[in-house]
């Protein structure tokens, strides 16, 4: 991993429980919340500067605008939701550009993972413990947030045990 592992130890209780949230309320409303998106980039612009030479935060801050424009030409494709793109684009920046190939095979595990499991417990007596969420009758639609937020936890705390 790229990412140093200060960094990325010191990003993780933040971004943890931020995609707790998301992943929550993606499986509960099938809705990422605007202000767990603001919060994710905050966190990103205040904390960055204590974790990283102000040379490594400034481009890591240009990702923030890419990775917002490049998740709504998915969205504007049709290939991902609104929620979606904003919260990839808020993370990232915490994501290190050499780190990428390991990024989509951990989203690639997070996918089937939670794919089968949100489809296990649709399917059986699991679902009476939230038998509520929108999630469970959105037809071809998934909750991504769960999976993002899964991805952007495993890489950093893969990156606070094996970072650079």
């Amino acid at each position: 991993m790229s990412i140093p592992a200060l960094t990325a130890l010191g990003f993780l209780p933040f971004v943890v429980p931020i995609c707790f949230a998301v992943a929550l309320s993606d499986l509960r409303g099938m809705r990422i919340p605007n202000w767990s998106v603001g919060l994710l980039a905050a966190v990103f612009v205040l904390a960055g500067p204590l974790l990283m030479p102000f040379d490594t935060y400034f481009w890591q801050l240009v990702h923030l605008p890419a990775g917002i424009g490049l998740g709504f030409l998915f969205y504007a494709a049709g290939a991902v939701g609104a929620g979606d793109a904003k919260f990839a684009g808020a993370a990232a920046p915490m994501i290190w550009l050499p780190d990428l190939p390991a990024v989509t095979m951990i989203l690639a595990a997070s996918i089937l993972g939670g794919f089968a499991a949100h489809r296990i417990a649709k399917y059986t007596a699991l679902r009476r413990l939230a038998p509520h969420w929108e999630s469970w009758e959105a037809g071809k639609k998934f909750p991504m947030g769960l999976c993002l937020g899964c991805t952007l936890s495993a890489y950093l705390a893969l990156g606070a045990l094996f970072g650079g």
